[in-house]
């Protein structure tokens, strides 16, 4: 094992990183801007995603009809009041932002950038939302703060996307990624990506993360498929439709996934999160310490790091 991970985390944590680059501890502040999603919008959407929830993954953050300013005072008073931290990242979480008039999302960006203790913006979105204009404008902003754009790709199987009504096939997710690279070079790309979605086999989760690998993103971001309250995913897991990832699954998996990433790229997250009152299942992602503790030993119990086998594959 490289010396570098022994006695740690055998991956690249986002701590690490963020102590390196930053020079200290962050703390993420997920906001809602109030914006849609394209693939949710009454006038253009197909329904969303099936396991999306009605916040579009911004369920921690204050409610969206509070002004940024207000929702960053209330969180960043939250999480002082747990830890010693003074280094804050606004992460513009909920549904797509970049999906909107280019003005107002313009004074969005502008306003969160401008948030005291700000040291980066993160900002989630999805690939095929990164029109010209927007480019031009997240280039812009990049200039300006340090910039990561986080895309939902989940999976890079078609078939599957069309399981979980994505919305776009692959070939747009490469489009909309080169165009970030290439017009937005200052910006830092994340990916997110899902584990056990319907009817997807070990080997389709492997194959995704080493198409994902030989891409070199900045960040990938590991979640397990959540069934949440109020979902069409929620519908078929009552019907019997559905069987989530044991932990033990999710874990020997992960491990594997892990070793496939370049040394360098940012694991940002090892498993999901979820409001109590609208997870149903599985419930073991509640004890997130319990899965990092297993991650950690199964790693180090098999003689596994990051990277170890994107070498051989590449």
């Amino acid at each position: 094992m490289p010396e570098q991970y022994r006695g740690r985390l055998p991956f690249y944590t986002f701590d690490d990183y963020a102590k390196r680059t930053y020079g200290g501890k962050c703390a993420k502040i997920t906001l809602d801007a109030g914006c849609t999603c394209p693939h949710k919008d009454p006038l253009t959407g197909r329904g969303g995603c099936i396991y999306c929830s009605a916040r579009g993954s911004g369920d921690f953050s204050a409610p969206a009809t509070l002004p940024l300013s207000e929702q960053y005072r209330l969180l960043t008073a939250r999480v002082a009041s747990k830890w010693n931290v003074s280094r804050f990242i606004p992460y513009l979480q909920a549904h797509t932002n970049t999906y909107g008039p280019v003005d107002r999302l313009a004074e969005i960006y502008d306003s969160a950038a401008q948030l005291p203790g700000a040291v980066a913006l993160h900002i989630a979105t999805r690939a095929d939302c990164l029109q010209e204009e927007v480019l031009q404008l997240l280039a812009g902003t990049a200039s300006r703060i340090p910039l990561t754009v986080e895309l939902g790709l989940q999976t890079v199987h078609d078939d599957t996307g069309a399981r979980i009504n994505r919305g776009h096939d692959f070939a747009a997710f490469l489009k909309g990624y080169r165009s970030l690279r290439e017009k937005v070079p200052r910006a830092r790309i994340g990916i997110h990506l899902i584990n056990g979605l319907p009817g997807e086999t070990r080997e389709q989760m492997l194959q995704t993360v080493r198409t994902v690998a030989a891409l070199s993103p900045d960040e990938v971001k590991f979640h397990v498929l959540l069934v949440l309250r109020g979902t069409l995913m929620a519908e078929q897991y009552a019907r019997g439709e559905y069987t989530p990832m044991t932990q033990q699954e999710y874990v020997g998996l992960l491990c594997e996934q892990i070793t496939m990433l370049p040394p360098d790229t940012v694991v940002g997250r090892i498993c999901s999160d979820a409001g109590e009152q609208d997870l149903i299942a599985p419930l073991w992602v509640r004890r997130k310490l319990c899965v990092q503790n297993a991650v950690y030993a199964c790693m180090h119990r098999a003689g596994l790091w990051q990277g170890k086998r994107f070498r051989i594959l590449n």
